[in-house]
């Protein structure tokens, strides 16, 4: 069993990475926004409560979501864990870690996508996504074989989010420094962080996060 956290900025890769340990090792992802989606339509105690809140137009509690989370570590047969979107407060990395120790569980490794910003957000400016099977493309770097066409499954359906522009993408950067960078001190002084290139080629990054989860520290 191994249990992860990908950690970086948005447009970071963390979307691309976690897929490919999906694809590679058999693990299982663990996306606060996809759990929250599923437990809305779910009908389950847990699924009711999440559609009131939401309903509601307020913010899902830390409570709720480590119920989801604990929901799956009971239910889902996997290999591993990715934590996709949570911890992002050391309030939040503290009940994670309860809950895993809790279920006879622990984190082995917290991976950072570290990243220049400006980069960064030349990168994003360009991104757009299947909304079919999820593939990332950028008009520079990374277009389309055939333009409008899904190189993977063939879905006309391409869509760049509303927020993938330069101003957007400072402010979401500015917010992620703000309220998650604590949890980079928090993993490195728990011997869990090893820090990655993000801006390195998809294959490349996928080789350093491998070796990166068969190097334990401390």
């Amino acid at each position: 069993m191994t249990n992860i956290i990908l950690l970086g900025p948005p447009g970071a890769g963390k979307g691309t990475q976690a897929r490919k340990l999906v694809e590679e090792r058999g693990m299982v992802q663990l996306s606060t926004g996809d759990m929250l989606r599923e437990a809305r339509t779910s009908g389950t105690d847990m699924g009711k409560r999440v559609a009131e809140v939401m309903d509601r137009g307020q913010l899902v509690t830390d409570e709720i979501v480590i119920g989801l989370i604990r929901e799956k570590l009971e239910t889902v047969k996997a290999p591993g864990f990715i934590f996709d979107g949570f911890p992002r407060t050391l309030r939040q990395a503290d009940a994670l870690g309860e809950l895993l120790a809790a279920e006879g569980q622990q984190l082995d490794a917290v991976i950072e996508l570290r990243v220049d910003d400006q980069v960064l957000v030349d990168r994003v400016s360009g991104r757009y996504t299947c909304g079919d099977c999820g593939e990332v493309y950028h008009d520079k770097t990374r277009p389309t074989k055939v333009e409008g066409v899904c190189d993977v499954c063939g879905s006309h359906n391409l869509k760049r989010r509303a927020d993938d522009n330069a101003e957007s993408l400072k402010t979401r950067l500015m917010e992620y420094y703000k309220k998650t960078s604590p949890l980079v001190g928090y993993y490195y002084h728990a011997h869990k962080l090893h820090v990655v290139d993000g801006l390195a080629e998809i294959d490349e990054v996928s080789a350093a996060i491998n070796k990166a989860l068969e190097t334990p520290l401390g």
